[in-house]
C-alpha cells in the first residue's frame, strides 16, 4: 500500500462527504474543476481502514485506468461502498465486481445471447413501448415524469427482452425500488440497521424469483434473453440460477436505473435550455442523435465505479501502490477542459462527443449502450411528436447517492 503522508487532507477536497453529494451539480462541478487542474489524481481521505481513494477526474487518466484491465482490477467490488464479502457470497458476484478469466466467460456467454433475432425484437419492443407509454400519458394526464415516462420505458423493454411475464413485474418493480434506494449511501448506524435489510431482502426476493423462472425455462424453452441465458454454452456452461439473479440485478441497474435517469435528466435539459430544445424541435431526425450523448454527457447517469490497484502503477504522473483504491469519476471525465470546448455548455450539436458515460472502454464497457441510445432516442421522439409542449416544471428530486445520478421524482407537464 502506498503510505499517505499525515497533513491533513486539502479542505476543498469534500468527495468522501455524504453532504457533498447533496449539493446541487453545479456546486459540485465547482470541485471537480478544481481537481482537474492538478496534476493527476488527488488522494480523498474518507476513514475508511485503507485511508481513503484516489479520486480520478481527468478524461485521459479515466480512459486510461478503464482499458487496462490488469493494473485496475474490479474485484473486490467497483460499486461505492462496495458490497459486503457476505453479501457477494449470498446473491452472486455481479459482473461490474468481477475480473478475467471469470468476467470473460460471463461476458461471452451475455454477448452470445443477443442473438439478431432477440435484437430485431428488442428493436420493435422500443418502438411500440415508446408509443404506449405516451399513449398513457395523454389519457391519463400524470404530474410525474419518473414514474410515468423515463422509468416504465426502459423497465418494460427489458423485462419484455427477458421474457418476464407480465404479472410479475408490478412485484419486480416495487423490489428493485426498495433495493436501489440506499445504493452508494452513506447512513448512520441506526438507517444502516433498518435501510439495508429491507434492500437485502428485496435482492432475496428478486433472486428466488430470477431461480424460478430459470427453471421453468430450462423446461420449456421460450424465444427470449432468460432461455438463451440458461441453455447458452460457452467453456461448456451457461448461467446457473444464481448468476442469473446476479445478472438480472445488473441489469435492472444498469439497464433501467441509468436509462431513467439520462431520460430525466434530459427533459431538466431541454426545459432549462429552450434554444436547444427548438433546435431538437426543428429537425428531430437530424438532431436526435446528437441530443441523446449530450444528455449522457451531462447527466453522467452513473457518477463512479471504483478499481483497486494490482501493482505499482503511475497514473497522470502520480505514482499508486499496489492496493491502492481509485474512483473514476465519470461525472468529472465529461467536463473536461481538455476534451470538450466549452463543457459546461449544454449542446445537442456538439461533434465529436467522446464522452464516457458508458464507461471509459475495455472490458467493463457497457454491453447495453445500444439498447439504452434506442431507448432514449424512441420515447424523446416520441414526446416531440406527440407532446411538442412537453416540459419539467420544477427541479428534479434527486437521490443522495455518490455512485449514480439517480433522479427520485421530476414534476411535468404537456
Amino acid at each position: 500500500m502506498t503510505v499517505i503522508p499525515a497533513a491533513p487532507a486539502d479542505p476543498a477536497v469534500e468527495l468522501a462527504a455524504p453532504e457533498f453529494w447533496q449539493l446541487p451539480w453545479s456546486q459540485r462541478e465547482l470541485t471537480f474543476a478544481a481537481l482537474r487542474e492538478r496534476e493527476g489524481p488527488t488522494f480523498v481521505r474518507d476513514g475508511s481502514a485503507a485511508g481513503g481513494f484516489w479520486a480520478v477526474v481527468r478524461h485521459a487518466d479515466v480512459v486510461e485506468a478503464s482499458r487496462n484491465r490488469e493494473v485496475f482490477r474490479s474485484a473486490p467490488g467497483a460499486t461505492t461502498p462496495p458490497p459486503p464479502r457476505w453479501v457477494r457470497w449470498a446473491f452472486g458476484d455481479s459482473m461490474v465486481n468481477l475480473d478475467d478469466p471469470e468476467h470473460a466467460v460471463l461476458r461471452r456467454v451475455v454477448a452470445r445471447s443477443f442473438t439478431p433475432r432477440l435484437l430485431a425484437r428488442a428493436e420493435e419492443d422500443v418502438r411500440s413501448t415508446a408509443v404506449a407509454l405516451v399513449d398513457a400519458v395523454r389519457r391519463e394526464r400524470p404530474s410525474d415524469f419518473v414514474s410515468s415516462l423515463a422509468g416504465p420505458m426502459p423497465f418494460t423493454v427489458i423485462c419484455s427482452m427477458m421474457g418476464v411475464p407480465v404479472e410479475l413485474r408490478p412485484r419486480i418493480l416495487a423490489l428493485v425500488e426498495v433495493a436501489a434506494r440506499s445504493a452508494g449511501e452513506r447512513r448512520g448506524l441506526r438507517r444502516w440497521a433498518r435501510v439495508p435489510g429491507q434492500g437485502l431482502r428485496a435482492l432475496a426476493s428478486l433472486q428466488r424469483i430470477m431461480v424460478v423462472l430459470a427453471r421453468e425455462r430450462r423446461r420449456r424453452p421460450a424465444d427470449d434473453l432468460i432461455t438463451s441465458l440458461v441453455t447458452a454454452d460457452v467453456r461448456g456452461e451457461a448461467l446457473t440460477g444464481r448468476q442469473l439473479g446476479a445478472y438480472f440485478s445488473l441489469l435492472l441497474v444498469a439497464g433501467v436505473e441509468t436509462t431513467r435517469n439520462a431520460l430525466a435528466h434530459g427533459l431538466c435539459l431541454l426545459t432549462d435550455h429552450p434554444e436547444q430544445r427548438e433546435r431538437l424541435w426543428a429537425d428531430p431526425e437530424g438532431m436526435l442523435d446528437g441530443a441523446v450523448e449530450e444528455i449522457i454527457r451531462c447527466s453522467a447517469p452513473i457518477t463512479q465505479f471504483r478499481r483497486t490497484v494490482a501493482r505499482p502503477y503511475t497514473l497522470g504522473g502520480v505514482r499508486l501502490g499496489a492496493g491502492d483504491r481509485v474512483a473514476l469519476f465519470y461525472c468529472s471525465a465529461n467536463r473536461d477542459e481538455r476534451v470538450f470546448e466549452r463543457p459546461e455548455r449544454f449542446d445537442i450539436g456538439r461533434s465529436p462527443n467522446p464522452h464516457l458515460g458508458f464507461g471509459g472502454g475495455g472490458a467493463h464497457y457497457c454491453l447495453g449502450a445500444h439498447l439504452a441510445r434506442q431507448e432514449m432516442r424512441a420515447l424523446l421522439g416520441e414526446l416531440v411528436r406527440r407532446l411538442p409542449e412537453v416540459r419539467s416544471t420544477a427541479e428534479p428530486r434527486l437521490g443522495s447517492a455518490s455512485f449514480d445520478h439517480r433522479v427520485v421524482g421530476l414534476p411535468f407537464t404537456f
